[in-house]
């Protein structure tokens, strides 16, 4: 009997749990329903900016002299005196004394050449009297013969003519010997021939020179010049670059040059020259000069990415040394309009993926204009603000659907 109830109880457990799970089953609330996730790629984007002026052409180069000099005196001799400036990196003006040769026996040449100039005055003038008085006595012997047979052509030895041009002679011989000698003394002054900084320097008080020897370099502070080496398509876009003249300071194409110093970028202002009339055999560049005139006049505190902004203290900035190298932008041509976009939206075939209606992919087809570092230069069927695809794709066609950020990642 017991063993029957408990039975009974098992089974009537087991028939309640069963019932319950029923119950809760039934009763459960069926699960959110949510929409299948899309499957169109996600991307990202950057505006297409539209820009007019000149195309900035970038490239970069070393600074070099304008103009540099090896400093030798034109005479031999020893050193009489040196300028105070006359030491590496010290300033000179145009004309200035940069060492003197002791001029005691120049001195003494033009003294003697003097006293040779007016000996030959002397005998020219005894020449001329002498030629006069024998002209004069010619003459008077035809007049006594006034009624003889004429004696013929007078001869020149007669007439004392070779003497007084060969008295003549000597005195321009004796001269020209005064001349070479007033030239050489001014030469035991070495003077500078144009204002500039000395680059080296080599010679002192009491030390010997020889005419020609070189003994220091100087080189023009008034501008200094910078190679860049630029490709074909970025040279054609320099306006008349073939047209311009050398040495023009009226030239048109404007170049910022900009260079680190410490921890600021500083710029300063200059023009393209000219050009080189061959390519680089190396690098298949066309080399182009940039002058900056008053590069010790102190550069001006910028960005590097060349906009310029005049120092908040009003202090000088540091000189455009020569050999520094620097970074250079060249204004370009100037179409009517034209975009920018990241490097990166610039795809092979020189195409944009760009969005209209801000998921349909549409592939332009544009022209480059010029390649920076991180922004390119373009024209094409672009609009303001327009935006090209960065990343997120391998490949595009036309009208593909795509996700930006304002679709959210999900």
């Amino acid at each position: 009997m017991s063993r029957r109830r408990s039975f009974l109880i098992a089974a009537g457990i087991l028939g309640g749990a069963v019932v319950l799970a029923a119950v809760m089953i039934a009763l459960r609330p069926d699960p959110p329903l949510r929409e299948p996730g899309s499957q169109a790629p996600f991307v990202t984007t950057a505006p297409a900016t539209a820009r007019d002026g000149a195309i900035p052409v970038y490239s970069a180069g070393t600074v070099r002299p304008r103009a540099e000099i090896d400093v030798a005196a034109q005479i031999n001799g020893k050193v009489a005196s040196v300028a105070p400036a006359f030491l590496s990196g010290g300033r000179v003006s145009e004309g200035e004394v940069l060492f003197r040769i002791d001029d005691a026996d120049y001195l003494n040449r033009v003294q003697q050449a003097r006293a040779n100039v007016a000996a030959q005055l002397v005998a020219l003038l005894q020449a001329e009297e002498e030629a006069r008085i024998a002209r004069a006595e010619y003459e008077g012997f035809l007049r006594r013969r006034a009624d003889a047979a004429p004696p013929g052509e007078a001869s020149p030895l007669t007439l004392r003519e070779p003497q007084l041009a060969a008295a003549r002679a000597a005195l321009a011989r004796d001269s020209a010997a005064l001349a070479d000698a007033e030239l050489a003394l001014a030469r035991t002054e070495v003077r500078a021939p144009f204002s500039g900084i000395v680059r080296t320097e080599m010679v002192d008080v009491g030390q010997f020179v020889a005419a020609g020897q070189g003994v220091g370099r100087l080189y023009a502070d008034d501008a200094v010049e910078v190679v860049v080496p630029l490709s074909d398509a970025d040279a054609a876009l320099i306006p008349d670059l073939w047209m311009l003249d050398a040495g023009d300071d009226d030239a048109s194409v404007e170049a910022t040059v900009m260079a680190e110093y410490g921890e600021g970028v500083y710029a300063w202002s200059g023009y393209v020259d000219r050009a080189e009339a061959a390519l680089d055999e190396q690098t298949r560049t066309i080399d182009v000069v940039v002058r900056v005139p008053e590069p010790f006049a102190g550069g001006r505190a910028t960005s590097p990415e060349g906009d310029g902004a005049e120092m908040e203290d009003g202090s000088s900035g540091p000189p455009l040394l020569v050999g520094q190298f620097v970074e250079v932008r060249i204004a370009g041509a100037a179409p009517e309009r034209y975009f920018t976009v990241p490097r990166s939206a610039l795809r092979t075939g020189n195409e944009i993926w760009a969005l209209r209606q801000d998921t349909l992919v549409t592939i332009v087809p544009v022209g480059v204009l010029q390649r920076a570092d991180e922004l390119v230069y373009v024209t094409g069927a672009l609009a303001e603000g327009q935006a090209v695809v960065l990343s997120g794709l391998q490949f595009a066609t036309e009208g593909m659907v795509v996700r930006t950020s304002a679709d959210g990642p999900g």
